[in-house]
């Protein structure tokens, strides 16, 4: 894509349209006369698709994408040429949003990214497809959104550190004995976002920031030490910027996810103002993320340094670690516990091909699904 504004209204085609970052993209789209939804995309909820659809006059959808299995290229094409988009946003959960990516960059569409999976797990071959098309990629996640602004223009020699924030969720302060006994009640209760189930469960273990940690890595190219975390408990900074010199520039802005749908959806034009958020009485705290109560923070850093497809392999029994302990089969450490079994029991190969990364992942919940998950 070019950095050209579009003349016309932008056409959006929506994955996971009836998600938490699906539904709040409809709410942006629908305030707006410069964008109109031509496609919607689910795994599940069709019902609630259908009704989206109908309230927009929207005819081409697909139940087929998405839904923790990977969509048929056929399925993905022809919704492609049904809604015809200017980019598509990949709001899917899970490693299932990897195959829609690559399809639409392949055809050189842009993507407006909020599945952080597709470049945890396959972020090699996602550079390889936008090395060849050129096609854009524009993150949506609000940390990575903030870098993406912030890194913009910037000389990538004075680049010293890209800070990314973390709430510390629900269970920020509490040691792994007491985290031990924390149902997903307690884990579902995220003081700041409101987001799925399965990101606020990632949220809640510290996995959502080190997933982030792999996404930086592939969307700026940036080395895994040229990456740290902070906790921030009021989200009001997402990500900020250490220079050479020493000096910080941050990225301030509300926990309101609209903000970066919008501006990840409007790019390379402006998004429009906003409520200006007042400066006065505001406290900004930084603390140290905790990685003996949070290990998925570790693991995730160090899969990323492994590479190849160790990342999938993370991604992949997290997957199933998340969803039993939502299921009430598993306990809050065993997530990463499960994880960590993973990791050990399937070796790391080159994440050269689709097959190579799903086989990977394939792999990995076995043995995740064997690893106190009933």
């Amino acid at each position: 894509m070019s950095g050209d504004t579009f003349e016309r209204v932008k056409r959006i085609l929506i994955l996971g349209s009836t998600g938490s970052i699906g539904v709040q993209a409809l709410d942006v789209i629908d305030s707006a006369d410069d964008m109109v939804c031509t496609g919607l995309a689910c795994g599940s909820r069709v019902d609630e698709m259908q009704r989206q659809a109908a309230d927009r006059a929207v005819s081409a959808t697909s139940a087929a994408v998405g839904g923790g299995s990977v969509p048929a290229s056929s399925d993905f094409a022809a919704l492609i040429e049904a809604s015809e988009p200017d980019i598509v946003l990949n709001a899917l959960v899970g490693a299932a949003g990897l195959p829609p990516t690559l399809a639409a960059l392949e055809r050189g569409i842009p993507v407006a990214l909020a599945n952080k999976e597709s470049l945890v797990a396959g972020g090699d071959l996602v550079a390889a497809v936008r090395a060849k098309t050129g096609a854009m990629l524009v993150p949506v996640d609000s940390e990575h959104s903030a870098l993406f602004q912030l890194l913009e223009g910037l000389d990538p020699e004075r680049v010293e550190r890209a800070i990314l924030t973390a709430s510390g969720g629900p269970f920020r302060g509490r040691t792994s004995g007491e985290l031990r006994d924390m149902r997903p009640t307690d884990a579902l209760a995220h003081p700041t976002w409101t987001m799925g189930a399965k990101i606020t469960i990632d949220s809640a273990t510290m996995m959502n920031k080190g997933l982030e940690v792999i996404e930086a890595h592939h969307l700026f190219g940036l080395s895994y030490d040229q990456i740290e975390v902070v906790v921030h408990p009021q989200s009001t900074i997402h990500a900020m910027v250490r220079l050479d010199d020493g000096s910080l520039i941050a990225h301030m802005g509300p926990p309101d996810m609209r903000v970066p749908i919008g501006h990840a959806l409007r790019w390379p034009a402006a998004p429009p103002a906003r409520a200006r958020m007042p400066l006065a009485g505001m406290t900004l705290t930084f603390e140290d993320a905790d990685l003996v109560a949070f290990p998925c923070l570790r693991l995730a850093r160090e899969a990323g340094i492994v590479g190849g497809t160790a990342p999938a392999i993370l991604n992949a029994a997290n997957e199933v670690a998340v969803a039993a302990f939502l299921d009430g089969r598993l306990g809050f450490m065993g997530i990463p516990e499960a994880v960590e079994a993973a990791l050990n029991a399937v070796p790391a190969e080159p994440a050269d091909t689709l097959e190579a990364v799903l086989d990977a992942d394939a792999r990995a919940r076995v043995v995740a699904a064997g690893a106190g998950v009933g």
